[in-house]
């Protein structure tokens, strides 16, 4: 038996149907597109140590109502994609309550800490689907930033692009835009 090529792309219902029936092991993370499939295994210690300093940070300052979910389904229906940020920032009630996405319009805030083998990924794919998303803010923390670690905070979406920015070397903190009361403290980073 062979394989044929489809040359139609897959739906978009079809592809949520298809990430949220993958059988992965556990702490691995799916993520989808019409691209493809892309797992990303359980984080490291340092990883996991900036993702415990910053659903601290985020939990102290997090908007009435809301909540710090981590590796949360989040689609991205205007790219065809489902992506899973480290950390983000949901009002409860809109956290589906069986297996299927969250919609991106929904989350106020996507948090992605770089590992060394997805640090470009996080970096550009993530950014692009994000803003295309409408998610208001993106805190991206890069131990792996070729000038230096650092986190940036990217705000003001807008045709599929954050419009501002704000970088900040480790060791510095940085505050949060509206609606967040929140200061990421680095030190520990």
């Amino acid at each position: 038996m062979s394989a044929a090529r489809v040359d139609t792309p897959l739906s978009w219902d079809d592809l949520v149907c298809i990430w949220c029936e993958l059988d992965v092991p556990e702490g691995w993370r799916p993520e989808t597109a019409i691209d493809g499939i892309r797992l990303s295994p359980p984080p490291a210690g340092r990883h996991n140590l900036i993702a415990a300093d910053v659903h601290r940070n985020l939990s102290d300052g997090c908007p009435e109502g809301a909540g710090v979910f981590q590796t949360q389904g989040v689609a991205v229906a205007a790219v065809g994609g489902i992506y899973a940020p480290d950390l983000c920032v949901i009002p409860r009630d809109r956290v589906p309550r069986g297996p299927g996405p969250v919609p991106a319009a929904d989350v106020l805030l996507a948090v992605e800490i770089t590992s060394a083998g997805n640090a470009e990924h996080d970096r550009t794919r993530k950014r692009w689907a994000y803003a295309h998303g409408g998610i208001a803010q993106y805190v991206l923390i890069d131990p792996h930033d070729p000038d230096g670690a650092s986190v940036t905070v990217y705000t003001d979406p807008a045709e599929g692009a954050y419009r501002q920015s704000c970088r900040v070397a480790f060791g510095r903190d940085v505050r949060l835009a509206a609606p967040f009361d929140a200061v990421l403290e680095t030190a520990a980073f």
